[in-house]
Formats: structure tokens, C-alpha cells, sequence
């Protein structure tokens, strides 16, 4: 059992709260479930310092846990809407932060790609070993001078095999991120081996690639602003937390400040 000044946190409830925060083992899963109770308790304890008790107990009355969890949500925000002082990213730290970071704003490369898909499912180890090697003859096949086309009317499973294997132009996101990452990579020309992906083995020919270009400072503004006052946001709202849990009796829990994720 814990306590948080002076009021309880149960086994029960810890238990119960343990659902939202899957982990690699079931202490971990303990310990953030904890945690995530202990700053709800605080949280709420505070609101009612704050004279918004009748919102308390509105979030205690509540009929059903998603009503109690949503009242209780909102109660929070109201707490940190009032106590937490965030300031807002000016056009100077944006320009900053756009000059100092110029690779985050380049556009999607455009890719013209034909394919191949040899599928078998993730887990069929077997499957994908014979996948592997029928791929790497279908390579040597199109090296050797065989229609690229031809052999994916013959043995592709995407049904892009009707029109030779043709993706046509594709940009980053049209794509799975496991088959996205080596692919905007490539440069023109039949790529010597498979990809793989989790429907099976991909023989990819890369037929034109053209280039991202760098965004405009104007066109990115605005995600840069959202972005800088998301993380100064986050940063508050954690310090904020932080000052509640230093300053609190919490007992049947070691709350290590410094090791603590609201500190990341």
C-alpha cells in the first residue's frame, strides 16, 4: 500500500492501473502504474488546495470509471492550466531553430519503383529463407537480361504484377516504415538484393528518383512554433510534477526524482 499524504493508494488500484502501461516484466509494469497513480493523487490533492473541490468530488461521483477517469482528466488540466507558467516560442527561436536544423526540413524525396513481391507471412522462417533465394535468382535472372515485367506478371503476389510491378511515384509515408527506410535510400538502377518487409521478400528496381528539396522557412513556421512550444510545454509540466513529488510525504514508494522519466 502507499500513501500520499496521508491518503491511500491500494494494491488493488495499482493492480488495475497496471493494463495502461505495458512493459518487459511485471515490476516495471508495477512501478509505472504506481507512479502514474501517485501524480493523478497529487494532482487531484492539489486542485482541491486550489478550491476546485467541487469538481473533486464531481470526478469521486462519478457514476463510471470513464466518467470519473474523463472528470478527472479535465481536473487536471485545470490544475496545470493555472499553476504551470508556459512560455510561448517567439518568430526568433523558430528562424533559430529552422537555421540550425535544416535537414528536418527538406521534402520527400519522389520515387518511381517497380516491384516484385514474393510473400510469405513474418513468422514463416522456412518460407521466407525459400522467399530469400527465389528472389536472388529472379535478381541474377533480370541482370542476365530477362524482362523485369514479365517475371512479375509471373511471380509477383502484389497486384501491381498486371502492369509489370509498377508502384508509380511514391513519397515517404505511402509505404511501410520497415520497406521506407532502405528505400529512400536507393539510387536509380535494379537494387542487387531483396528487401524484406512483413509480406515477404521484395525484388526492387529503382526507375527514377528526384530528389526533397528545402522547405521555405514560411511553409514550415507554424510546425516549428507547435513544436518548440510542445516541448517547452512538456518540460514545465514535468518540473512542475516534479516540485509536487519533492515537496509531498509519499510513503510505500521510493519516487527516485533523478531517475524518474518526468525527467526526460
Amino acid at each position: 500500500m502507499i500513501e500520499v499524504n496521508q491518503q491511500q493508494i491500494s494494491e488493488a488500484d495499482i493492480f488495475a492501473e497496471m493494463q495502461y502501461h505495458p512493459a518487459s516484466d511485471k515490476r516495471a509494469a508495477m512501478v509505472a502504474a504506481a507512479q502514474s497513480l501517485i501524480i493523478e493523487k497529487l494532482l487531484c490533492q492539489r486542485a482541491d488546495e486550489l478550491g476546485l473541490g467541487q469538481q473533486v468530488n464531481a470526478m469521486q461521483n462519478a457514476e463510471d470509471n470513464q466518467l470519473r477517469q474523463a472528470a478527472q482528466d479535465q481536473l487536471i488540466q485545470q490544475v496545470i492550466d493555472l499553476e504551470v507558467v508556459v512560455p510561448t516560442a517567439t518568430s526568433a527561436d523558430c528562424e533559430l531553430y529552422y537555421q540550425q536544423n535544416p535537414d528536418k526540413f527538406i521534402s520527400s524525396p519522389l520515387l518511381e519503383v517497380r516491384h516484385i513481391l514474393l510473400a510469405c507471412a513474418p513468422d514463416d522462417h522456412m518460407g521466407r529463407s525459400n522467399a530469400q533465394k527465389q528472389a536472388e535468382v529472379l535478381i541474377e535472372q533480370i541482370d542476365n537480361g530477362a524482362s523485369f515485367a514479365d517475371l512479375a506478371s509471373q511471380f509477383s503476389a502484389c497486384s501491381t504484377k498486371d502492369s509489370g510491378g509498377l508502384l508509380g511515384q511514391i513519397s515517404k509515408g505511402q509505404t511501410v516504415p520497415e520497406l521506407e527506410r532502405p528505400l529512400f535510400r536507393l539510387i536509380p538502377g535494379l537494387l542487387p538484393y531483396p528487401l524484406e518487409s512483413r509480406y515477404g521478400l521484395h525484388v526492387i528496381e529503382v526507375l527514377n528518383r528526384v530528389d526533397g528539396k528545402s522547405l521555405p522557412y514560411q511553409a514550415v513556421s507554424q510546425r516549428i512554433a507547435d513544436y518548440l512550444n510542445e516541448k517547452v510545454r512538456r518540460k514545465a509540466v514535468s518540473q512542475y510534477i516534479t516540485q509536487l513529488i519533492t515537496t509531498s510525504q509519499i510513503d510505500g514508494f521510493d519516487f527516485n526524482v533523478n531517475a524518474s522519466p518526468l525527467m526526460q
